[in-house]
């Protein structure tokens, strides 16, 4: 490994730098890869298959060159699955770093924890990388000001991975509503049901050989290894997740907003709790949180260990107007009049799950293949970040809210909450020193 302070100065420098081993077929494959986008994917155990199953079916355009996990285990294994759907082996490391001192490497894809994404696409625009960045592209608001912040300075690429922004059918019901299908569009309602199991009590415990815990914790303050935070239950702990509100609710509230071209609200309020279990979940499994506007209202409930459905769906996003209701999700649209009758619908002939952990789909399928094409300038981005980190502050303020039990009135420029200290110190957060964001 190289550690941060050799890795900054090298970028400084501008002398990083590693290849593959010239043998005669590492050759020809970057020979062959002369026109196609060669991708390090970081983060390997769940969401990761799902960009390599994108890269996979992209091969034409797209060449995974690095995959790297902390994890050795988790490593080793997709190693082989990724042996096994591109036909050769990309080179496996455990710090993302060296992948990004490769000049070899055009773009990177990250699926970490979220108290790395921001962090990790920070310092690959400043590597010189392209950035797909699963959501939240930010653990807290102040990273997310900094992310749009750095594709600005660097000029580099970042799509957020909303995958339902590339969506052919979502699109074009989109422009839709834009163009009056249920007239005015005032109300949108986003939900996401599922049926988690409690992440029990942790105990402290010998880290696993196969982990560095070191890189694992990277931006965030240390702490002891309890044995049940990794590989997923991290999502639960305030220090390295963000809940449910942007684990999943970032995509179906993205396309409310999308729908209703709603921006910065001007309040935020949430209540909820956690109800199903009593163990070290430090956030809610059910909340529901409405963001305010002058003329429209958009509203979002998330309920963790709850799993009935709405409208007959597991999530989705229901959008009312003065004429009429489209209720959208994954896999296709209802459409209903204004006495709810309906009047249209398409199915995509695939069932998608809540519970999937992985989502492999059509959709990412897309996004990335819009993110290739933005690189090349062939079309913008579905997802800059600069769109995308909206969506993401609005969430994040949601856990705010939740956070200090009271309404929030933000800036509608800048997101940020007025007249309230207490709240606003939950707008950035603590790092382990040597780690902190810088632009």
């Amino acid at each position: 490994m190289i550690s941060r302070r050799t890795f900054v100065n090298s970028l400084a420098a501008g002398v990083a730098g590693t290849a593959f081993a010239s043998t005669a077929k590492s050759y020809a494959q970057i020979m062959g890869a002369n026109d196609r986008i060669n991708f390090a994917i970081n983060g390997l155990n769940g969401r990761g298959h799902a960009h390599l199953a994108a890269l996979r079916d992209l091969s034409k355009d797209a060449r995974v060159a690095y995959i790297c996990d902390v994890d050795t285990n988790i490593r080793n294994k997709f190693a082989e699955d990724a042996q096994q759907a591109l036909g050769y082996a990309p080179k496996a490391e455990a710090d993302f770093r060296n992948a990004l001192a490769s000049k070899e490497v055009d773009a990177i894809s990250i699926a970490t924890p979220d108290h790395w994404h921001a962090p990790m696409a920070v310092l690959g625009l400043k590597a010189g990388k392209h950035v797909y960045v699963e959501k939240p592209s930010s653990q807290n608001c102040r990273e997310g000001e900094l992310l749009v912040a750095a594709q600005k300075k660097h000029g580099k690429l970042v799509q957020v991975g909303d995958q339902q922004r590339s969506s052919a059918y979502t699109i074009k019901m989109i422009q839709q509503i834009h163009d009056g299908y249920i007239g005015t569009p005032y109300l949108a309602r986003a939900w996401y049901a599922n049926t988690r199991g409690s992440m029990g009590i942790g105990k402290p415990a010998p880290v696993p050989a196969t982990l560095d815990w070191d890189l694992w914790q990277g931006p965030a303050p240390r702490s002891e290894y309890k044995d049940n935070i990794h590989p997923y239950n991290w999502h639960w702990l305030r220090r390295y997740g963000t809940g449910e509100t942007l684990n999943n609710g970032t995509h179906e509230v993205d396309i409310c907003r999308w729908a209703l071209q709603a921006e910065i609200p001007q309040t935020v309020s949430a209540t909820g709790g956690r109800y199903q279990y009593k163990d070290d979940w430090q956030f809610y499994d059910t909340l529901i949180t409405d963001f305010g506007y002058p003329d429209k209202t958009i509203s979002w409930e998330g309920r963790s260990c709850q799993g009935m459905k709405v409208y007959g769906r597991d999530r989705g996003s229901a959008i009312f107007g003065t004429k009429g209701t489209v209720v959208i999700d994954r896999d296709g649209y209802d459409v209903f009049d204004w006495k709810g009758k309906q009047i249209d619908q398409f199915r995509t002939g695939t069932q998608t799950r809540s519970s999937d952990t992985v989502g492999q789909d059509s959709m990412t399928d897309a996004h990335f293949a819009n993110f290739i094409a933005a690189i090349r300038g062939q079309e913008e981005l579905h997802s800059p970040i600069p769109v995308a980190n909206v969506t993401v502050t609005m969430l994040l303020l949601s856990n705010v809210a939740w956070f200090v039990d009271r309404k929030l009135h933000l800036d509608t420029e800048t997101a940020h909450i007025l007249n309230d200290p207490e709240a606003m110190k939950y707008w950035s957060r603590e790092y382990e020193k040597g780690w902190e964001v810088t632009v």
